[in-house]
């Protein structure tokens, strides 16, 4: 598969956390996963495998970056053809860059952004080729969602920058439009604009498709010091999902798919 096919996919997610033992523990017990040390010479780098397959990464929150305001907080990487081109055209657009581009051996090109209205992504122009892109299995990210300021502008944004486009869209009745994006035949996730009452600023939430339920994955997460924020409930078409603060403070959310035969 050239390069250029994969512009726009999402390709990683790195966490940041203030206690990478803890976080360890946490979703190992809750997601399922395995760690591994990483293998291009970053000792304080930690990969989450899916099945033995390196799915993301965690590093510590430094104390600089606490002093900064960082939070502890999952990060996706959305691999690019050309780190420093889609830079340029994202401060073009409104965006702002929080780290880089810096070059890792082995790992590729890279930069943490804001995009206009706050929200953190990242882009990653990946040293060695992914592997064919294929549907979310179990243990994998399954879904990415923007909670933003006003979500047409912010599909705009990424639309022009990753080539996303319009898979579906839901309407919501008083919590407004839920526009869902992605590449091809893939659905990479959805967009909306966050209710009043969120104290949060403009963010992306991202979800884990665990094996089993995500009622299950949260009643896990309450009882390894996790805080369940929202669900478990069901979304169109019978899948279920929780968002879940973990222990050291960052969100994620689980996804777990409808039985068969369940929807209708």
């Amino acid at each position: 598969m050239a390069q250029q096919d994969n512009h726009g996919r999402f390709i990683w997610h790195e966490l940041m956390t203030g206690d990478p033992a803890g976080a360890e523990r946490f979703y190992r017990d809750v997601v399922g996963w395995g760690t591994q040390a990483s293998a291009t010479g970053m000792p304080d780098y930690t990969i989450w495998t899916a099945n033995d397959v390196p799915i993301g990464g965690m590093m510590k929150l430094t104390a600089d970056a606490a002093a900064m305001g960082a939070p502890p907080s999952w990060t996706a990487y959305i691999e690019v053809d050309d780190a420093d081109a889609t830079i340029e055209q994202a401060k073009s657009l409104g965006a702002s860059v929080i780290v880089g581009p810096h070059t890792a051996d082995k790992v590729g090109r890279f930069a943490i952004l804001r995009d206009p209205a706050g929200a953190v992504f990242a882009i990653i122009t990946s040293a060695n080729t992914p592997e064919p892109e294929s549907d979310p299995k179990p243990l994998e990210f399954s879904w990415h969602e923007l909670l933003t300021t006003d979500w047409k502008t912010a599909s705009e944004f990424y639309g022009e920058i990753f080539g996303w486009k319009k898979q579906s869209e839901f309407d919501m009745g008083g919590m407004g439009t839920y526009y869902m994006f992605g590449r091809d035949r893939f659905t990479y996730g959805g967009m909306m604009n966050k209710p009043a009452e969120m104290p949060a600023p403009p963010h992306w939430l991202h979800y884990v498709h665990v094996p089993d339920s995500a009622d299950a994955a949260a009643g896990r997460a309450t009882k390894a010091g996790g805080k369940v924020i929202n669900g478990p409930m069901e979304v169109p078409g019978g899948d279920r999902i929780a968002a879940i603060i973990d222990p050291q403070g960052a969100a994620f959310a689980v996804h777990s798919k409808a039985a068969v035969g369940a929807a209708t």
